[in-house]
């Protein structure tokens, strides 16, 4: 039973991923909106809905590891596989505007979450509200300022949709998104737990590898269909909402109290560190461009992270 879980799953993702990147294209274009923008907010939104319903659902419950762990370990594999996967199949040419506004905002983010939890083992209530306000400001800047920070290809090719069409393919996109990751996540933890395996590493681990497909299953078609700039903004826009917006409502609904401290010793620093060098990245070797060189250098980092977890 749960491993049907994880293969209906899997297939209601790429569906999903499939119609919201028609969506998040339509939207582009009717609202003259730059791709990453859209990639940022609409797309990176619907597909983080899953670690926001896992960790406010694991909150809830008491079991406060899954839904910090979840986060940390969905962050990781989003630039650690995920990203990963994505320049080894196709490199991806980066402007300014990715290291002067995207990645400062989720390094800022990470950095902050690290010493919200640091301080005390906890993220208190009015630091959600803090992480929340950080995610308000930032869509505002967004939607005004902008501009491209991804080079795309093939813009002839796309296809201005009616409004309802878009508003439909988000929908449905967004909800295939949703239900399987709810189902990819419940096989996931289903089999983990036949070994015993503490509630934090299952959080950094499984379920963030479940919560996480939604991105990989967008980001892989996207970039299949050239439009990278909605790809790597849905990466670097989901990084940014697990932070402020997850855990910012998470922890103003109920405040997050760690448990294993390895989240703070391990998880965590893990999760600044991958983010840190992917400004490097950027630069070395090749200035301004992801290539199959920075993807095994990303899988590499993430298979240490995981040795690393399980040792």
């Amino acid at each position: 039973m749960n491993v049907l879980l994880l293969l209906v799953g899997f297939v209601l993702l790429v569906v999903g991923g499939n119609y919201l990147l028609k969506s998040a294209v339509g939207f582009s274009l009717l609202l003259n909106i730059p791709k990453i923008v859209i990639g940022m907010t609409i797309v990176s939104f619907a597909t983080s809905a899953p670690e926001l319903i896992v960790s406010l659902n694991a909150a809830l419950d008491g079991h406060a590891d899954i839904a910090l762990g979840n986060v940390i370990g969905s962050n990781i594999a989003n630039l650690g596989l995920v990203l990963a996967i994505i320049i080894l199949i196709s490199p991806i040419i980066v402007k300014e505007g990715f290291y002067k506004i995207d990645w400062p905002v989720m390094m800022i983010s990470s950095l902050l979450l690290y010493f919200f939890v640091a301080f005390d083992g906890e993220l208190q209530r009015y630091e959600g509200v803090i992480l929340f306000a950080m995610l308000i400001a930032f869509l505002v800047y967004l939607l005004k300022f902008q501009k491209p920070a991804i080079v795309d290809e093939l813009p002839e090719d796309d296809v201005q949709l009616p409004l309802y069409k878009n508003i439909l393919f988000l929908a449905f996109g967004g909800l295939a998104l949703w239900s399987g990751s709810e189902l990819l996540v419940k096989g996931a933890v289903g089999l983990a737990t036949n070994f015993n395996v503490s509630e934090r590493i299952i959080g950094v681990t499984v379920v963030s590898i479940g919560t996480s497909v939604p991105e990989l299953a967008a980001s892989l078609i996207a970039i299949l269909k050239k439009e990278k700039a909605i790809s790597m903004g849905n990466l670097i826009g989901s990084n940014v909402f697990n932070i402020l917006a997850v855990l910012g409502l998470t922890s103003i609904i109920t405040p997050i109290k760690v448990l294993d401290f390895g989240l703070i010793s391990n998880d965590l620093i893990w999760m600044l560190v991958i983010s840190l060098i992917i400004l490097p990245l950027n630069f070395i070797p090749v200035k301004m461009k992801f290539t199959w060189k920075e993807g095994l250098i990303l899988i590499g980092i993430y298979i240490a992270f995981m040795i690393k977890t399980f040792l």
